[in-house]
């Protein structure tokens, strides 16, 4: 199955709104959090309190509840962490992989499509996850995996690997600075073709010299949103 097959696919599949049925098109406002983005130039991102200050005003003046954005998006705030190899600029990880969406904190997450639980972790490195999830899909014999990071630590609690999940069940809620890895609330959701041998875990970040692997093996999730973003 080639990615245009596959988004052709899930878009036929009209998956179950990440965040609940509650919010339409309206509610969503896009964030741009890259380095070209002048309106950043004096704000200090490595804070979290800071940034998460600048997301809301930008929700509030837009009139919408959640903002959204990131994939391939290259950003200055993983230079706060040794995590994503900041002394070495060839292989420094700042491209984005996922889609974020920046909502309240203890807002529930919902499976988008039915599957089981691959595995579950808290990557609780500075900078990293924090509590994630990962599902497995299997769509006419094909597999992929979605991934929920920046969760609360009770979202990993009475977990099972290979557990049933139904698509429009509650997975998870959205955890605070505290547990996922010091940023404002949001949900970063990826889409896998190839889990390799990650368990509970997955790059989240490309550098620029893998980019082009992760393009291939991490679509774009804007097709898991029915045309709302």
């Amino acid at each position: 199955m080639t990615i245009n097959d596959f988004n052709s696919k899930i878009k036929s599949l009209r998956p179950f709104p990440l965040l609940g049925k509650a919010y339409t098109t309206p509610d969503f406002v896009a964030l741009d959090l890259s380095v070209s983005n002048k309106a950043l130039a004096d704000v200090n991102i490595s804070n979290s309190d800071v940034l998460e200050s600048f997301i809301w005003n930008h929700i509030q003046i837009n009139n919408a509840k959640i903002a959204h954005g990131g994939y391939i998006e290259k950003r200055g705030i993983y230079n706060r962490s040794e995590h994503f190899n900041k002394q070495n600029l060839e292989t420094e990880r700042n491209i984005h992989l996922g889609l974020d969406l920046w909502i309240e904190v203890n807002s529930p997450i919902y499976a988008p499509l039915e599957g089981t639980l691959h595995s579950f972790n808290n990557n609780s490195n500075y900078g990293d996850y924090g509590p994630t999830l990962i599902l497995k899909h299997q769509v006419e014999g094909f597999t992929f995996y979605t991934l929920y990071g920046h969760l609360s630590l009770s979202s990993l609690k009475n977990k099972v690997k290979g557990s049933s999940v139904k698509k429009g069940q509650q997975i998870a809620t959205l955890g605070s600075a505290k547990v996922n890895g010091d940023y404002p609330p949001h949900l970063h959701f990826q889409v896998i073709i190839d889990i390799q041998n990650y368990e509970g875990d997955y790059p989240g970040v490309s550098s620029l010299k893998d980019l082009d692997f992760y393009k291939a093996n991490c679509p774009n999730p804007k097709y898991f949103f029915n045309g709302v973003l």
